[in-house]
């Protein structure tokens, strides 16, 4: 699958331009009542969530903030797609199974990641010493999810084919307790999940920056977008900012998330110091990587040929993020 093959389409109404307040109030007032926001227990959603910086953005507008959780991507693009939430947050292929399916959303910024919060996991005394020693093994993983493409990229890494491991698809609260009791051999997962499991008799196998490259998206549906996007510029404007706030406040932040999510503070305040918050706008970069992580998937016939015979999409466009946001 080439790059004019693959549709990844983001907004073009959303501008290089950081969104104000002021701006804002010169618009046509909103018709929407209430926003919903899809999010996870990791990242920099929880943390919006907790200062209560949507609410008070949107409170003059009369315009209500809703949140959701859901334990992983797949069921919270699900949402998206439906038109149950608005905006939320994933890894990188959860989208790439969304499109497939033709799902009704739209990238909007982008969350370059270092690959340390996720990792392939296995018993202290397990007898598997490198990737090459998953062959036969069975791995649990969370299907459609970012640990999913980890864990192709490294069985291609280590030499091996796809179907040279068992990959045992679990929501990651199962694969827990099924790694916990021995019934999988290795478990690919994310924090805080991973930090989590850290504070057992675990070694991690690799990290997923060691075998790939990949980054995190804030998506949107489509409708809501096109009708309302001065608010999805609003949406990237906090969430950029909170996202800077963070990177002088991490002991805060792990207390903010732990009260927030309820995982203990050691575990968050691990996850949170090898955490990537700063947003990015949708790069020729990122397009590059993320065509990556669609051709992986595409060549193992895990998703259909998306967009075939379709003229060339679009070259994604920079989202709205105020310019101290950018690295």
């Amino acid at each position: 699958m080439n790059h004019r093959e693959f549709v990844f389409t983001t907004t073009a109404m959303l501008t290089a331009n950081p969104w104000s307040g002021a701006a804002m109030a010169q618009e046509r007032p909103s018709e929407v009542a209430t926003i919903r926001i899809g999010y996870q227990k990791g990242g920099v959603l929880p943390l919006v969530k907790q200062q209560a910086r949507l609410e008070d953005r949107f409170r003059p507008q009369g315009i209500a903030v809703k949140w959701v959780e859901f334990p992983f991507g797949p069921p919270l693009l699900e949402a998206l797609n439906t038109g149950s939430i608005d905006y939320g947050s994933t890894g990188d292929t959860p989208p790439i199974f969304a499109q497939a399916a033709k799902a009704n959303l739209l990238y909007v910024a982008a969350l370059p990641a270092s690959g340390r919060g996720e990792a392939i996991l296995v018993p202290q005394d397990s007898q598997i010493r490198s990737l090459a020693d998953l062959k036969g093994k069975r791995i649990g993983v969370a299907k459609a999810s970012s640990a999913h493409n980890t864990t192709v990229a490294a069985l291609e890494k280590g030499g091996l084919a796809y179907t040279d491991a068992t990959l045992v698809f679990l929501p990651p609260a199962d694969a827990a307790a099924t790694f916990a009791r021995g019934a999988i051999d290795a478990w690919t997962i994310w924090d805080p999940y991973l930090a989590l499991a850290e504070r057992g008799q675990v070694r991690v196998l690799a990290t997923s920056g060691e075998v790939h490259r990949s980054n995190s998206f804030f998506l949107a549906n489509r409708e809501f977008t096109l009708k309302n996007p001065q608010l999805v510029r609003v949406l990237n404007d906090e969430v950029a900012s909170a996202s800077v706030w963070v990177e002088a406040h991490r002991p805060e932040v792990a207390a903010f998330l732990s009260e927030a999510t309820g995982v203990d503070l050691e575990s968050e305040r691990k996850a949170v110091d090898r955490t990537d918050f700063r947003l990015s706008p949708v790069s020729d970069d990122i397009v590059a990587v993320q065509q990556e992580v669609a051709d992986r998937f595409f060549k193992l016939g895990l998703i259909p040929r998306p967009g075939n015979g379709r003229p060339a999409p679009d070259r994604p466009r920079a989202s709205s993020l105020p310019q101290g946001a950018l690295s």
